[in-house]
């Protein structure tokens, strides 16, 4: 069973990203306060759980979540400050959209980069407490639903793109390098959606000269 809280009597914020591997599309990360004796024995790592599950879950975290939201890093920020610092940005940019300022953040994974809240009411922005905990998707609950969310959203755009550009075979790979991905650059080239950074052919070659 998943744990509530990291920060006991702290209003905390779980946060998690999706598609950081992938060749193509942006990087997506949610934040989810809870209530703090939450329970919901269906939540885990979003990679454990099928498809229908995952959405099925989106809507109760929605609906039970104190406060959730999710943040976007684009391909062409992806590039400019690789995928490690996009990651954390795209955490950042959901924080900064939470409707309840959490007072504590955990983070899946184990690397972070100190958050300061935005400037309101002309009151001086704290940089807030956070924890990085490995596999925290599969430990705490906040992380878990945050998976979620970065997950069934950066899908719904992926399947999105999918529409326009079918042979790429997005809406089964969701961008990840798969064969029948790389191939598909090998004969059509690239998008403005893919990750020119990346080493998209899978021989060891960054790929500037599509």
């Amino acid at each position: 069973m998943l744990k509530n809280n990291y920060y006991i009597g702290k209003i905390e914020a779980g946060c998690d990203e999706a598609g950081r591997g992938c060749l193509a599309g942006s990087v997506y990360a949610a934040a989810v306060i809870l209530p703090d004796d939450y329970q919901n024995d269906l939540l885990n790592d979003s990679k454990q759980l099928t498809e229908k599950r995952r959405y099925q879950l989106r809507e109760i975290i929605e609906h039970d979540a104190v406060a959730w939201a999710v943040g976007i890093v684009t391909p062409e920020e992806i590039d400019k400050i690789n995928i490690l610092n996009a990651s954390i940005l795209a955490m950042h940019r959901a924080l900064d959209q939470l409707k309840v300022r959490p007072e504590a953040i955990i983070v899946d994974g184990n690397r972070f980069k100190p958050y300061r809240e935005p400037i309101t009411n002309n009151r001086e922005p704290i940089t807030i407490p956070y924890t990085t905990i490995v596999k925290g998707d599969g430990k705490y609950l906040s992380i878990a639903a945050a998976s979620i969310l970065a997950k069934t959203y950066r899908d719904d755009y992926m399947n999105k793109l999918a529409e326009e550009y079918p042979q790429y075979d997005w809406r089964s790979n969701k961008g990840y390098p798969t064969k029948k991905h790389r191939e598909a650059i090998r004969q059509y080239g690239i998008t403005p959606y893919h990750r020119k950074s990346y080493n998209l052919l899978g021989d060891g070659q960054l790929s500037f000269d599509f």
